[in-house]
């Protein structure tokens, strides 16, 4: 059968269950894919596959000690930057001068800051992408898609190797933001744009513990 006779197929028994009144039947989904990869959370494995993804997404990564994060975050961010950060970033990773969201501010008075510093939740190699959830350290959506430039700090223990192994730390009723270098499309021509649904820099600190 084409796919087409099997959706049919399925609409037709859909249907004329509902008509006699008995639920229709839900065929079984597989569920053989593989869930875990061989490398444990933060190895330097993972730590260099996602290094790799995101640097073909466009996106700027840098790697230091944890130590070091509030030194390279001060060096990727122009001095003159307006900064707008979410409540419960680690201490001293905020720059002087930057701005702590209390979720007053609509779209227009977000788009007036040149970036925005968040944490996130967990983060996956083979697919580059970052997963952010609301909490502390990251804030409500809006800080995150509406400033021009995200600076990300990732920890190397948040770096998972799968998508299901990502999917597992996260929590569905929160409101999740999935990150796969700086937000762009591409016309029907192929030609790429970037900022259209979100930053158009995304710059990714890996602390390395």
């Amino acid at each position: 059968m084409t796919s087409r006779e099997i959706v049919l197929a399925r609409i037709r028994s859909a249907n004329a269950a509902a008509t006699h009144g008995a639920p229709p039947s839900e065929p079984e989904v597989p569920r053989a894919y593989r869930v875990r990869g061989e490398h444990s959370p933060g190895t330097s494995e993972l730590l260099d596959l996602l290094t790799g993804r995101l640097v073909d997404y466009r996106a700027g990564v840098h790697r230091c000690p944890t130590a070091a994060v509030p030194e390279v975050i001060a060096g990727v961010l122009p001095r003159t930057a307006r900064l707008i950060v979410p409540s419960g970033l680690p201490d001293g990773w905020a720059p002087a001068g930057a701005v702590t969201d209390d979720g007053s501010l609509d779209p227009t008075a977000l788009d007036a800051f040149d970036a925005v510093l968040t944490g996130c939740a967990a983060a996956v190699a083979e697919t580059g992408t970052i997963a952010l959830d609301g909490s502390a350290g990251q804030g409500r959506r809006a800080i995150s898609l509406v400033p021009d430039r995200h600076v990300c700090v990732v920890r190397a223990d948040q770096v998972v190797q799968t998508v299901p192994e990502l999917l597992a730390r996260l929590d569905p009723r929160r409101p999740l933001t999935l990150v796969s270098g700086p937000s762009a499309t591409s016309d029907i021509e192929l030609q790429r744009v970037e900022g259209v649904h979100g930053p158009r820099t995304l710059t990714v600190i890996i602390a390395t513990g």
